[in-house]
């Protein structure tokens, strides 16, 4: 069975967000396309703050997967 492929902005959306729950940086964002460097951005600090909030590890991964299914 053939895969469809995944919404690029949804993709960078979360590779930000695993780039945020893990503290990496913000100057680790690998996309040059505005568009897509936001999403990235977005998922970062979307990332990030649940990191602060103690969102690490399994529960990160587990809190990543709620909110694509919700969005």
């Amino acid at each position: 069975m053939r895969r469809l492929k995944r919404d690029p902005m949804e993709r960078a959306f979360q590779r930000g967000y695993q780039h945020g729950v893990s503290g990496k940086s913000l100057d680790t964002c690998p996309f040059n396309n505005p568009s897509t460097r936001q999403n990235w951005i977005n998922g970062w600090r979307e990332g990030r703050g649940d990191r602060w909030d103690g969102f690490t590890g399994i529960s990160g991964v587990h809190r990543l997967n709620e909110m694509h299914a919700v969005g």
